[in-house]
């Protein structure tokens, strides 16, 4: 009996992408990957955007990483313009796991405060895996504009996010920690907190820095150098 070539079992891989069991378009992915043609890209992308399950959309965000970037970075970049919010944020995730500097201009402000706290969350992550050096400080300036937003989880992947911008990020912190917005104040403090002493944890940090707030800025609870 032939063999099937390594294009017919990408076929079929591509195909047992639809398949109703997770698990063998887990595998599929994985085989995908495994075997990387240029036209199994854009399927890739594709299924990422619908894809129920978390860890066969990180199995297919590995199968792109296995393609080349001239393929994958283009096709990841025009998903950011679509109107289903899952395909943004999959697309953002994969393009922080490419790491190609030349995906970054299509990062923009509008990615960095979508009404969608996945994507934005996403779009924090890969801003400051694609930033160049020199826009850092600048970055940082755009991340702090969504201080106070949303849960615990949004607001810890912003303070990481920030904290991942290392020194640049300080005079941004510095404006939102006299913002008018109690919120935006806490977690501007809690953030610099974190930067400052990381094993303190995050709910530690959010704590201390409501008691600052609370107290004002000459209360016995502002710490030195504040």
């Amino acid at each position: 009996m032939t063999e099937p070539t390594t294009d017919t079992r990408t076929a079929q891989a591509l195909r047992a992408l639809e398949h109703a069991d997770p698990s063998v378009r887990l595998n599929a992915a994985l085989a995908v990957g495994t075997s990387p043609r240029p036209r199994s890209v854009g399927r890739l992308v594709e299924r990422c955007a619908v894809e129920p399950e978390f860890y066969v959309r990180e199995m297919l965000t590995w199968a792109l990483t296995r393609h080349p970037a001239e393929r994958t970075v283009p096709a990841l970049v025009a998903e950011l313009r679509s109107e289903r919010a899952q395909a943004r944020s999959q697309a953002l995730h994969t393009l922080s796991k490419i790491g190609d500097g030349r995906a970054w201009p299509a990062v923009t402000p509008e990615l960095l405060a979508d009404a969608d706290d996945e994507v934005a969350r996403s779009a924090w992550r890969a801003a400051v895996a694609l930033v160049p050096n020199g826009g850092r400080a600048a970055l940082a300036v755009g991340l702090a504009t969504q201080l106070g937003r949303g849960g615990r989880e949004t607001r810890l992947s912003l303070s990481r996010a920030l904290i991942g911008l290392g020194e640049a990020m300080l005079p941004a912190l510095g404006a939102a920690a006299t913002a008018p917005d109690p919120r935006v104040r806490t977690h501007a403090l809690a953030t610099e907190r974190l930067w400052r002493e990381p094993d303190a944890g995050f709910d530690l940090a959010v704590e201390e820095a409501k008691r600052v707030v609370a107290l004002g800025p000459d209360g016995p609870g502002r710490r030195e150098g504040r």
